[in-house]
């Protein structure tokens, strides 16, 4: 392939097992012909990486990047490096693309030269069985073209969106423009990526089909089960998040209308570590995620982004359990 494609599909891979041929398959049938596929082989140790091989010995347009496991954000930014496209997109090898997946969006991008345009997904626990739609459609419509910044407020108010870059197709130029890279390391690290990209974004389109399917599976890093110290550890990426979250606000708030759910998406972030202390059964792990809540100063950042009644009334609940978790735990040492 010589001349540079439209579409650039960067595919972190890492053990994905016999989900991998159903998604090259998927992949492959894309109606969508102008793109390569860089597969980023993370260090797989199932035979994934010599079957992406393959499928690169068939494929002019598919090239395989070997490397030691470093995470899924590192395979993205190692993909970035090499990709020769317009536009980029990150689906994941574990899931199903509908074959008009990439020819609606870059049909989108085409027609009103926009920065990103994203679509619905469905969630489903088999292949090929039926799924839950991602944003329900009473919640979200299809759109106009709109800015980064009122698309993400629209976005954030249905309670429904998730940040995940595998619903979109991304301009690159943008991408660099803004430096924007995955954290390494960095648990759902969409989050921070899809926030700062859309703070950067100009035009903006969501189409409401759902033409993406997200597979859940036991092996997902957010869905496995955790207690004790590995849920210690896991909740911190979100105390992470929350903190990059308000640092961004305040980044762009010069630049760009920082909107009222930007403040309460970061409260809502916080929650989730908050009910993950409420339901952890070891009383040990309960104490050090308490104490990771209060070095990290999450209580102020909630106390600076609660929006609304119902967010302060949470935040006057949370105040008095973490405060009394904390001092029953005193009164027992």
């Amino acid at each position: 392939m010589t001349q540079s494609p439209l579409l650039s599909v960067v595919v972190p891979l890492y053990n994905a097992g016999e989900l991998f041929a159903p998604f090259m398959a998927s992949l492959l049938a894309q109606t969508f012909e102008d793109l390569e596929i860089i597969i980023v082989d993370d260090g797989s140790t199932d035979g994934s990486g010599e079957r992406a091989d393959e499928y690169a010995r068939q494929k002019s347009n598919i090239t395989v990047i070997h490397q030691e496991n470093g995470g899924v954000s590192c395979a993205r930014n190692t993909g970035m490096k090499h990709i020769r496209g317009t536009y980029v997109t990150f689906p994941d090898a574990d899931d199903i693309l509908e074959p008009d997946l990439y020819s609606t969006l870059m049909a989108m991008v085409r027609t009103d030269d926009l920065d990103v345009a994203q679509c619905n997904a469905l969630r489903t626990s088999s292949l090929y069985g039926p799924g839950t739609i991602l944003i329900p459609l009473n919640r979200l419509r299809s759109t106009q073209i709109m800015s980064g910044t009122s698309w993400l407020d629209r976005a954030l108010k249905t309670r429904r969106y998730l940040h995940v870059v595998w619903l979109g197709v991304y301009r690159v130029s943008l991408i660099k423009q803004a430096n924007l890279q995955f954290v390494p390391g960095l648990h759902h690290q969409d989050i921070l990526w899809t926030t700062e990209f859309m703070l950067n974004a100009r035009r903006v389109r969501y189409n409401e089909r759902a033409l993406y399917h997200y597979l859940l599976h036991s092996e997902s890093i957010s869905n496995r089960p955790r207690v004790g110290q590995p849920n210690v550890e896991y909740q911190r990426h979100y105390l992470r998040i929350c903190q990059r979250l308000e640092e961004l606000n305040q980044q762009y708030s010069h630049s760009v209308k920082i909107h009222r759910s930007f403040h309460a998406q970061i409260f809502r972030e916080a929650l989730i570590v908050c009910h993950a202390i409420r339901r952890e059964p070891d009383e040990a792990a309960r104490q050090a995620m308490i104490a990771d809540f209060l070095a990290t100063d999450t209580l102020s950042r909630m106390r600076r982004n609660a929006r609304g009644l119902k967010q302060r009334y949470h935040l006057l609940l949370w105040h008095y359990r973490l405060w009394w978790w904390r001092k029953s735990a005193q009164a027992h040492t």
